[in-house]
């Protein structure tokens, strides 16, 4: 393919963004020659960070980080980090991690108090053996199949369940399938599950340490974002043997007419997608509804066979929608008493679940600041209920209906603040958010309803993002993405290596040896 044909890249995301990163550095395309098209007003998709001391910070979630993120560190190893330049962002995120080492002593929190039994996985007999046999089973046969299809009460009463659910994401009514896929691509962090280690965290949020400084490097190489540019529609002639993009429809209805020469890359779906805020005073509004990406996978979906089926995710909000929440604060003793309650320096812990809690409620202590230019002496922390759609234990009603101030009356009662411990917060400003669609990947699949990342015959286009196929890896990651950006780049340039295989230490005995004592209590 000549240089002189222009990359069209639908969405500003991770994957959007590695997939130029990728076209620049590895395909030799000229920057003035990628086009980015974001239907939000800033790039960075699901890695966000924003907001101010005053008004309070704000991130809807973190995506985690390990060892084997091939494609991700290989992005990275190429994009100087945000306060050295002379020290790229992957180095950036080890030497963090050597400097902060995360190793949580508190990750479960039962009846106001670090659980007893917190480094106990409490799984049955039974349940070992039905882990080790979905490990072992082949993917086909578990279309469609639900998690608790697999598992009976006694694994979703577990710690195991408890810690896993909450670190994923993962509801009981999730894919039994990417269950499995979970299982076999993560089986070698097993040793250090209890105590969350073997994860890596980034410096900052993941828009300050990640996204910021690619968009730096992509604008440096006259890449720069069209932000607040929807597309609509994407017209695409042929038939299904042998078809290509042929024009982008704006949502201001103008048209980009796309050649031959060009090449479309395009983000289907969005976990993020129709996110809506709440504050301290107001509870975020339940009426859902479907953005940009959604539509836009809905109407290709509608019209080209092969392109995925977007119903199959997008179509029970009470299945995968969960809220989170940001506050502010504007001294440390809250920070402080944590400290003495986990036993963990801060930032060092990571996730803290509160078993007992009807919404499911966690918190994380973030490295301080977490936000680059965070105002000095103010502190955040981030929240999540997985279980938002069940009643509170000291706030009588669904975490989806309750305001910011309502949500720390909860995490004030499960960890037993005290009225002067309260006042802590007297001041703090609380952002919320509910994200309709942020676990919508999990939902049960069958084949077909991820496209492919280059659909049968197409000629000049690809699938970007969380809702493509890539056999083996495991969305609801960075790594997912990236992996498809590389993945797509190499088809349709020719000058790009594909990505390396996953990293399969599933296959290693002794990663199995240690799995398995670990599941036996050992």
């Amino acid at each position: 393919m000549s240089k002189a044909g222009t990359h069209h890249i639908i969405g500003g995301g991770i994957a959007g963004l590695a997939a130029a990163v990728f076209l620049v550095r590895d395909a030799g395309v000229p920057g003035e020659r990628i086009r980015i098209y974001e239907q939000l007003g800033v790039a960075g998709g699901s890695l966000d960070g924003s907001g101010d001391a005053s008004e309070g910070y704000l991130i809807r979630g973190g995506r985690m980080f390990e060892e084997h993120f091939a494609c991700t560190f290989d992005l990275l190893d190429a994009i100087p980090s945000a306060d050295d330049p002379s020290v790229s962002v992957r180095q950036d995120i080890m030497d963090f991690n050597r400097m902060v080492p995360g190793s949580s002593n508190c990750r479960l929190v039962k009846q106001g108090k670090p659980a007893e039994d917190r480094l106990h996985l409490t799984l049955s007999a039974q349940d070992i053996v039905n882990i080790n046999q979905l490990i072992l089973h082949p993917e086909r046969g578990l279309e469609g199949r639900r998690i608790d299809d697999w598992f009976g009460e006694s694994f979703f009463a577990s710690n195991f369940w408890m810690m896993w659910s909450t670190m994923f994401s993962f509801q009981q009514w999730h894919s039994l399938m990417e269950m499995r896929r979970y299982l076999r691509r993560f089986i070698h962090l097993f040793p250090g599950f209890t105590r969350i280690e073997g994860i890596l965290r980034t410096r900052y949020n993941q828009y300050d340490s990640l996204i910021a400084p690619i968009l730096n490097w992509l604008r440096d190489r006259d890449v720069v974002p069209l932000t607040g540019v929807q597309v609509a529609d994407v017209e695409i002639a042929g038939t299904r043997q042998d078809r290509a993009v042929t024009a982008l429809i704006l949502q201001d209805g103008s048209r980009v007419d796309v050649s031959a020469k060009d090449r479309v890359y395009m983000t289907l779906g969005s976990m993020t997608d129709g996110s809506v805020l709440g504050d301290r005073d107001t509870a975020p509004v339940l009426e859902d509804a479907e953005g940009g990406a959604w539509a836009l996978w809905r109407r290709l979906a509608a019209k080209h066979e092969g392109l995925g089926r977007p119903e199959a995710f997008c179509t029970d909000t009470g299945k995968t929608a969960w809220h989170s929440f940001t506050v502010t604060l504007d001294g440390p003793d809250f920070f402080e008493f944590m400290e003495d309650y986990t036993n963990n320096r801060t930032g060092t812990g990571g996730l803290i679940t509160f078993a007992d809690s009807g919404w499911t409620l966690s918190i994380v202590l973030f490295h301080q600041p977490h936000f680059r230019g965070q105002k000095h002496g103010t502190y955040t922390l981030w929240g999540y209920g997985l279980r938002g759609d069940r009643e509170g234990d000291f706030v009588k009603k669904p975490m989806w209906r309750a305001t910011g101030e309502e949500i720390l009356q909860e995490m004030f009662g499960q960890l037993r603040l005290t009225d002067n411990q309260r006042a802590w917060f007297d001041k703090a400003r609380i952002r919320v958010c509910r994200m309709p669609f942020i676990t919508s990947h999990f939902m049960p699949r069958h084949p077909g309803d991820r496209p492919d990342v280059r659909p049968a015959g197409a000629r000049n286009f690809a699938v970007l993002g969380q809702f493509c196929e890539l056999p083996r890896d495991c969305v609801f990651t960075v790594e997912y993405s990236v992996r498809s950006a590389r993945v797509a780049v190499a088809a349709l340039t020719g000058r790009v290596d594909p990505p390396p295989p996953v990293a399969r230490t599933d296959m290693d005995p002794m990663v199995l040896i240690r799995a398995a004592r670990v599941l036996m209590g050992q």
